[in-house]
């Protein structure tokens, strides 16, 4: 190998530790120790690829051994040397270890070097992988952004509203104490909201007067315009059905589906009323924003009706910190100005 890939190896039995050394040193650098608790201090102060470990050892056996290196480098892969079958062992060795495999002793030294290179190609695919995600993840938060850009510049008055109303759906998230997961579909949810507003009418969106009833019909068509645009991304099903219901109402006066209480998704009745209160306290075309007072008495005049009891109890508690977190922010932009 022309860059050498760092190898950690751990067995209390000096002599298996330097047959191992032998076998593996003239393709790897190598670190070595006969201690699992050296091995776990090595680790700290160096980065190494892959980690070899015996099985029974004094201080600690293999699987606890492995199972504490994880937390210390977790990108690195690790394999298990055990004379023992037991299923139990091997499980334990997979499921609290993360091993990639394990070696049955006794080993031949062919064989393992074999299964060393083997391991150390899969620790590069998987970091090339892990790379190829992160540009892609980059590529879509770019992506992302530019709609929101685009639709800012269609309509000068939703400027910053998905931001904001992301903003407020986040902190919901950590009040109902709901799964991390459900923060990054959340948080795209919010930012894509309302990205079927791309195919209103631009008179209509810049109207100054009350809009007719056959206008305001063309306003509710931007949820289906939006789930036209992202229902194909595959990534984004999830994210699509969140949008799909953000303008239902919890007692079934909404649309586009008239759907009612708990067949409204929380994520979406959490969007719908971060949407509402943002849509109200937010300057339009043809009305001045409301006061935050006025703004979250027509939410709790709405709870039970537009609005979910426990949503609206949530966005309560939530919404005082976040708008001073917000102010602070606009505070500390505008010094930077």
């Amino acid at each position: 190998m022309d860059n050498k890939y760092k190898v950690l190896l751990v067995d209390d039995e000096e002599d298996n530790l330097a047959l191992l050394h032998r076998t593996l040193r003239q393709d790897f650098y190598i670190l070595k120790t006969t201690s699992p608790l050296e091995a776990l201090e090595m680790l700290k102060e160096n980065s190494v690829e892959l980690i070899i470990s015996d099985h029974k050892m004094d201080e600690m056996d293999g699987v606890e051994f492995l199972r504490r290196s994880h937390d210390l480098n977790p990108d690195c892969v690790r394999l298990l040397v055990t004379a023992y079958s037991d299923s139990a062992i091997l499980i334990d060795a997979i499921n609290l270890g993360k091993v990639y495999r394990y070696v049955k002793k006794p080993w031949e030294p062919s064989e393992l070097l074999m299964i060393v290179k083997s391991a150390a190609e899969y620790h590069q695919l998987k970091k090339e992988n892990d790379r190829l995600i992160s540009d892609l993840k980059e590529l879509f938060a770019g992506t992302v952004n530019a709609i929101i850009e685009a639709l800012d510049a269609k309509d000068s008055f939703t400027l910053g509203r998905s931001r904001r109303v992301t903003f407020f759906a986040l902190k919901m998230v950590k009040y109902f104490n709901l799964p991390m997961e459900q923060m990054s579909k959340l948080e795209l949810a919010g930012l894509l909201h309302d990205i079927g507003m791309i195919g209103v009418p631009e008179d209509i969106l810049n109207k100054t007067e009350v809009l007719t009833p056959e206008e305001f019909e063309s306003i509710k068509k931007h949820v289906n315009h939006g789930v036209k645009i992202l229902e194909d991304i595959k990534q984004l099903k999830d994210v699509v059905e969140i949008i799909k219901y953000h303008h239902e109402k919890f007692d079934g006066s909404g649309y586009p589906y008239g759907l009612k209480g708990d067949e409204i998704p929380l994520n979406a009745k959490i969007i719908a009323i971060a949407d509402a209160y943002d849509s109200m306290v937010s300057n339009r075309s043809y009305r001045a924003g409301l006061s935050h007072e006025e703004a979250m008495k027509r939410i709790e005049e709405q709870a039970g009706r537009q609005f979910d009891s426990i949503v609206v109890q949530g966005f309560k508690a939530i919404i005082p910190e976040a708008l001073e977190e917000i102010e602070e922010h606009e505070r500390l932009a505008a010094e930077v100005v």
